[in-house]
């Protein structure tokens, strides 16, 4: 590996402390009970899990802050809890953890999002979803667009993380990226379905392969099927860049200048998925406050998601693990663009 790739990683790493990114989306918390199967149940033809442990974390877009804060970042969560006792946790477990919770809004018209799982084995047994998935009211977005203009001289980007929850609206959507636009700040999104082409104008747009598939009714079963999608997404949306994440395949970068890229994936074991969306934005979003290159970003976002997807349950990436992950994947190239 040459000295000047490693010294260009261990300085853009080194750069990422202090770096204060908003996270504006749907904000949730993860349940998860361990156990045991030994025998199926009386009542119906299901497994009993015998309950070990249990614990909860942040999911969503608290996720995500979770990830930035891993990082050595310094999150602004802005999104929406209920008015009930995962709404309380939620907040506890913020204060607890030193992130910033100013940007929280209570909206007792919905319950907080948690998701449980159950798992036996090592295996995923049920999910269990308690949620609202209606757009939140006028009222409650302006407090949330609010926060942002607040905030927008202190920050140094936002990040966008929609799950369909109902926090991030038509509206909000619009204000941000505005803000973002007018302040110089740039703007990365993880969309889902229901607002996907409202996105316009952003610094980086990174769907999934199964969000782009729906969004443009067909299936991407080729690189060329892949690349038609990516640069489509581009035109419409008028992106700076769209970073469209693959799985096993890896990622493909489409920039508005017309360079394309694809990054094949690190990951050498996969236990779980869940969560490694969330570590590639935070990832990709750090090292662009960074000051580095979206090659250089993409490049440190690929090797988050493969570190995370290597455990089973929703964890963030540490910066020694990056490191380590990014300087195998370096190893003997030239440049990191």
């Amino acid at each position: 590996m040459s000295t000047k790739n490693e010294d260009r990683l261990r300085g853009l790493l080194g750069k990422f402390k202090g770096k204060r990114v908003a996270v504006v989306g749907d904000v949730m918390l993860d349940r998860y009970y361990w156990g045991s199967v030994h025998r199926v149940s009386p009542e119906a033809p299901v497994p009993v899990v015998e309950v070990d442990t249990e614990s909860v974390r942040f999911g969503g877009a608290a996720n995500v802050a979770n990830n930035i804060q891993a990082l050595g970042g310094t999150p602004l969560v802005v999104g929406l809890v209920g008015d009930d006792h995962p709404g309380s946790l939620f907040a506890k477990m913020m204060k607890d953890q030193g992130l910033d919770g100013s940007g929280i809004v209570t909206d007792p018209g919905r319950p907080t999002t948690i998701k449980t799982r159950v798992i036996a084995a090592g295996q995923h047994v049920v999910r269990i979803d308690n949620e609202s998935k209606q757009d939140c009211a006028a009222p409650v977005q302006e407090q949330l667009i609010g926060v942002i203009r607040s905030n927008i001289g202190s920050i140094d980007g936002i990040i966008i993380e929609d799950y369909n929850k109902g926090a991030i609206t038509r509206d909000v959507i619009r204000s941000v990226v505005a803000l973002a636009a007018e302040h110089g700040k740039p703007v990365t999104v993880d969309p889902k379905f229901n607002n996907f082409f409202e996105y316009r104008g952003v610094t980086v747009f990174k769907p999934n392969r199964r969000e782009v598939e729906e969004a443009v009714g067909g299936k991407l079963r080729t690189l060329a099927d892949v690349d038609r999608a990516g640069k489509q997404l581009l035109g419409a949306l008028g992106a700076r860049h769209v970073l469209l994440t693959r799985g096993e395949e890896g990622m493909s970068l489409y920039s508005a200048d017309g360079a394309v890229r694809h990054f094949p994936t690190t990951a050498e074991v996969v236990q779980d998925v869940s969560g490694a969306g969330d570590t590639v934005i935070a990832t990709l979003t750090m090292a662009l406050v960074a000051g580095g290159n979206i090659a250089e970003s993409c490049i440190l976002a690929n090797c988050a998601g493969g570190v995370v997807v290597a455990s089973v349950g929703i964890v963030p990436v540490l910066p020694e693990q990056l490191l380590e992950s990014a300087l195998r994947w370096v190893n003997g190239r030239e440049d990191l663009s």
